[in-house]
């Protein structure tokens, strides 16, 4: 079982890596938006590997 300390460095590492270095957002709420856009493909889109390399949405 993964525990939450991973679950959350995993995730973190993942924002950065899909989310953080790929877009310059000048403003704090560019920030916020692509952010969002991120975690919502992250959440309900992105395949994981915790669920059998499908998405929550399938």
């Amino acid at each position: 079982m993964i525990s939450l300390g991973h679950a959350v460095e995993s995730c973190n590492g993942r924002l950065r890596q899909e989310c953080l270095n790929e877009n310059w957002v000048p403003l704090l709420t560019d920030a916020e938006q692509k952010i969002e856009t991120w975690r919502t493909f992250y959440n309900q889109v992105r395949p994981h590997s915790a669920l059998g390399w499908s998405s929550r949405s399938q």
